[in-house]
C-alpha cells in the first residue's frame, strides 16, 4: 500500500457524541452522524481527531470510538483513524490498533505539551512508521493547539520513509503550505485542515480538506472543492465567502460550535466534555450567530409559524424554526427579550420590549417620548433621516448621556445598528409582516462612556437587536435553558466565564 494510499475530497474530523448524562460515548448518535455525512458525500471520516475532542478521552475510549465508526462505515468511505498522543509509546500501540481494526491510515498528530525538538518529532514519527510495517501514517501539523510546529524542512525529510503519506496541515498559514507543496506535494499528499483558508489552499494545490465544520456543511464544501477541481475560482470564492462567518465561528470554537450547530439541525450529538462549554469556548451570542448563518444555508427547515396578533385573527409566515420555537406565537401584549454581544468598551446589551399600541407598551412608548429623563431622552430608531423602521421602535440610552461623544455613539452607530436589526428582522419573518402598523419597540441601548470604535458599535448593536428580538418573539431563555446554561454565566465585563 504505502505510498499509493491517498485522500482527496472533503473529510469532516468527527465530533465524538457524549450522553449528557454522564459523559459516557453515545454509540447511537455516532453512527447517526456518520450517515449523515457519507449521505452527503464525504469521502472519508476521521473519528478521535482535535474536533473529537480525543485529549478528554481515555485511550480504552478511543479504541471504542475507533471500533464503532471502521464497523458502522463498513467500507463505505476511507477511515483515518486519529492516533496521536504526546508519548511515541502509546502512539505506537493506539496506530496498532487503528490498523488492526481496520482503518485504511493513522493521522499522527506532532507530539505535545512537552514540546520535543526537531530531532525528537522526526524520530517519533519514525518510529511510529517504522513499527506499522508499511501502514500509512499522514502527518499532523497543528501548532496553535499543540504548541509545536512540524517545519517543512521535517516534512521534507519524513516525507523520503515510504509509509508516511500524507500531510494535515491545520495551522492555517498558507506560506508553510506552500513551502510544503513546494518541496513535497510529488512524495505525499496534503489536505487543508483549516476551514478558513480552503479556497486559497486548494487553489494553491492541496489534494482536499479534514475540516471540523464538514460534519455540518460538508454538501457546501463539496461544492466548493469541485469547483476548484473544474477551474470555476469565481464560484468558489463565493462559496467561501458565504460561509466564512460560520466556519470563522467553528475554528474558534471547536467542537462545542460544531455540536451546537448540528443540534440546531436536529442531530443532537450530546455536550461536549468538560472543561469545554458554551459559555466559555462557544459564546452564547455566537451560539445564536450560528443559528442564523444555518438559516442563510437552508440547513434549518423554514415552517409556517403563526402570529396571532388579534385573537382569531391569525397571521402566517415562514421563517426558519428550531425545536425551540413555539409554532404559535400569541400574546402580544408584551414581550421582552435581551442580548449581550461582545465585551469591554464595545459592548453591546439590548433589553427590547415588544407590544401591541393598544396596550403598556403604547403606553410606555407615548410616555417617553412626551416626559424625556434628562441624559436618556428618547429617540426613534431610523434607517436615514426621516425613514423610521416598522414597526416603530424607540431608542433609550441605558447610561446616562453626560457629552457629545457619548450622544454621537448612541444617536449614531447605535441607532443604525437597532433599525438594522428591526428590519432584518422582518425581512427574515421574525416580526410578522401583517402587524407591523400594530405594534411598538422599546429597546434599552447599552453603549459603553468610553466606546470608540463606530464600526463595531454598530455591528454589535445590530447582533444585539436581532437577537433581543428573536429570543423576545421565542419567549426564550425558557427555563430549560437557564438551568442548561447557568454554570456558564458570566459577567459583560469578564474575559472569560
Amino acid at each position: 500500500m504505502s505510498k499509493n494510499f491517498r485522500l482527496s475530497g472533503v473529510i469532516p474530523a468527527l465530533v465524538t457524541p457524549f450522553k449528557k448524562e454522564d459523559e459516557e460515548i453515545d454509540e447511537d448518535k455516532l453512527k447517526t452522524l456518520i450517515d449523515f455525512v457519507i449521505e452527503k458525500g464525504v469521502t472519508g471520516v476521521v473519528p478521535c481527531g482535535t474536533t473529537g475532542e480525543f485529549t478528554s478521552m481515555s485511550d480504552e475510549e478511543k479504541k471504542h470510538v475507533l471500533q464503532v465508526t471502521v464497523d458502522h462505515v463498513n467500507g463505505r468511505v476511507p477511515v483515518v483513524a486519529g492516533t496521536g498522543c504526546a508519548a511515541t509509546k502509546e502512539t505506537i500501540e493506539m496506530s496498532k490498533f487503528g490498523k488492526d481494526v481496520g482503518a485504511d491510515a493513522v493521522l499522527v498528530v506532532t507530539p505535545f505539551y512537552l514540546k520535543p525538538s526537531d530531532r525528537g518529532i522526526y524520530e517519533h514519527f519514525r518510529r511510529v512508521a517504522e513499527a506499522l510495517d508499511g501502514f500509512p501514517v499522514i502527518m499532523y501539523n497543528i501548532p496553535q493547539v499543540t504548541g509545536v510546529t512540524l517545519a517543512w524542512p521535517l516534512v521534507e525529510d519524513l516525507a523520503e520513509i515510504d509509509n508516511i503519506v500524507g500531510l494535515k496541515d491545520s495551522s492555517g498559514q498558507l506560506p508553510y503550505t506552500m513551502a510544503v507543496l513546494e518541496k513535497v506535494r510529488d512524495k505525499i499528499f496534503v489536505m487543508c485542515g483549516h476551514d478558513e483558508v480552503v479556497l486559497p489552499a486548494l487553489a494553491g494545490g492541496v489534494n482536499g480538506v479534514i475540516l471540523a465544520s464538514a460534519n455540518v456543511i460538508p454538501d457546501i464544501w463539496l461544492k466548493l472543492y469541485n469547483a476548484v477541481k473544474n477551474g470555476k475560482l469565481d464560484e468558489a470564492r463565493k462559496i467561501q465567502m458565504q460561509i466564512q462567518k460560520f466556519v470563522r465561528i467553528i475554528v474558534g470554537s471547536g467542537a462545542v460550535g460544531v455540536k451546537e450547530s448540528l443540534k440546531a439541525m436536529g442531530i443532537n450529538v450530546g455536550p461536549p466534555r468538560w472543561p469545554l462549554s458554551v459559555g466559555g469556548e462557544l459564546s452564547f451570542e455566537n451560539r445564536e450567530e450560528i443559528r442564523i448563518e444555518l438559516e442563510k444555508f437552508g440547513k434549518i427547515e423554514k415552517k409556517v409559524i403563526e402570529f396571532e396578533v388579534e385573537p382569531g385573527v391569525p397571521l402566517q409566515e415562514r421563517f426558519a424554526s428550531i425545536d425551540i420555537t413555539p409554532k404559535v406565537i400569541n400574546d402580544f401584549s408584551l414581550k421582552v427579550g435581551e442580548a449581550l454581544i461582545a465585551s469591554g468598551s464595545e459592548v453591546a446589551h439590548i433589553d427590547v420590549m415588544i407590544g401591541k399600541k393598544d396596550g403598556p407598551i403604547g403606553e410606555a412608548f407615548a410616555k417617553a417620548k412626551a416626559s424625556p429623563v434628562p441624559g436618556h431622552e428618547a429617540l426613534l430608531a431610523v434607517l436615514e433621516p426621516n425613514l423610521a423602521v416598522k414597526p416603530p421602535t424607540l431608542i433609550i440610552p441605558t447610561v446616562t448621556i453626560k457629552n457629545l461623544r457619548q450622544s454621537q455613539m448612541v444617536f449614531g452607530p447605535a441607532q443604525a445598528g437597532v433599525a438594522k436589526g428591526v428590519t432584518d428582522s422582518v425581512t427574515d419573518g421574525i416580526l410578522p409582516k401583517g402587524a407591523l402598523n400594530e405594534l411598538l419597540i422599546i429597546a434599552n441601548v447599552f453603549v459603553h462612556p468610553s466606546a470608540v470604535d463606530r464600526h463595531r458599535i454598530f455591528i454589535n448593536n445590530w447582533k444585539a437587536m436581532r437577537q433581543a428580538i428573536r429570543r423576545a418573539m421565542e419567549g426564550r431563555p425558557t427555563a430549560e435553558e437557564l438551568e442548561r446554561d447557568k454554570e456558564a454565566a458570566r459577567h459583560p465585563f469578564k474575559h472569560t466565564p
